[in-house]
């Protein structure tokens, strides 16, 4: 035979729940929600003060400004403490080569970070530009829709982001990228990739790639605002993003990159 406590009759239940709600409404009148529930963007906790619903953010890039002195690629790994391997970039510079007869080749070796090698055949040469890569940070991000978990996700404020405490390090979202600017940490084993400099853009600074650019090939700053570098450089320059036909929505906008981009 076991023990079993009495069942408490339905009506007594009632009477007990009825009379204990009001000190339970008071309770969670006191707490606020998002401490209990989240509200899917905890990286505001560092400024409380910062308001992302207040913001939607951008980048610009100049391509005939740019002038592959790769400082920006350097800045970006000091900053985020990016791994120094010439493997691991949240940002890099590419070369474009076109030669007389129409081929373009395109290279970057160290993400542009020591500079570029001099080209073979200058004769053969039609053209050369350099073009600066990072996340572009879509509107309609691939990666946010496979991740497992959760991790990958849209803030507020228009930055895709990574919680690396929820991250598996599956790399669905490096395969989903169709720009190719995601990479696993080799220690942390998490998906890493540019975030605009997030802890940088809440206390009012620009990302490290922006500030640290000798020709200002980069522009940064709110996309709704008609004061805004990033609005006079859409206002100005004639702009395109990278594959468009994916309509992923990019929100890293290029002038004066040519088909040749991608």
């Amino acid at each position: 035979m076991t023990d079993q406590a009495p069942k408490m009759p339905r009506r007594d239940f009632l009477d007990t729940a009825v009379r204990k709600l009001p000190a339970w409404l008071l309770v969670f009148k006191l707490i606020n929600p998002a401490e209990l529930l989240g509200d899917g963007d905890s990286t505001d906790v560092g400024n409380p003060k910062y308001d992302p619903t207040q913001h939607d953010y951008a980048m610009g890039v100049a391509v005939h400004k740019c002038i592959g002195c790769g400082r920006c690629a350097d800045a970006c790994k000091t900053e985020n403490d990016v791994p120094r391997e010439p493997i691991y970039f949240r940002t890099w510079v590419e070369r474009y080569i076109t030669s007389t007869k129409g081929e373009t080749q395109v290279d970057s070796p160290n993400g542009g970070i020591d500079g570029f090698p001099q080209a073979h055949k200058e004769a053969d040469i039609l053209r050369t530009f350099f073009v600066p890569k990072l996340c572009n940070h879509c509107s309609k991000p691939p990666c946010v829709q496979v991740c497992p978990v959760g991790a990958t996700f849209q803030s507020r404020d228009g930055v895709v982001l990574v919680d690396e405490t929820y991250c598996v390090g599956c790399r669905y979202c490096i395969q989903a990228c169709p720009y190719g600017a995601r990479y696993l940490h080799p220690k942390k084993k998490v998906a890493d990739k540019c975030t605009f400099c997030y802890h940088r853009i809440m206390k009012g600074q620009v990302p490290a790639c922006v500030e640290v650019c000798p020709t200002q090939a980069r522009v940064f700053g709110e996309a709704g605002q008609q004061s805004s570098p990033l609005r006079r450089f859409l206002r100005f320059n004639d702009v395109t993003v990278l594959k468009s036909w994916l309509n992923t929505k990019p929100k890293v906008y290029y002038a004066g990159a040519d088909g040749e981009v991608r």
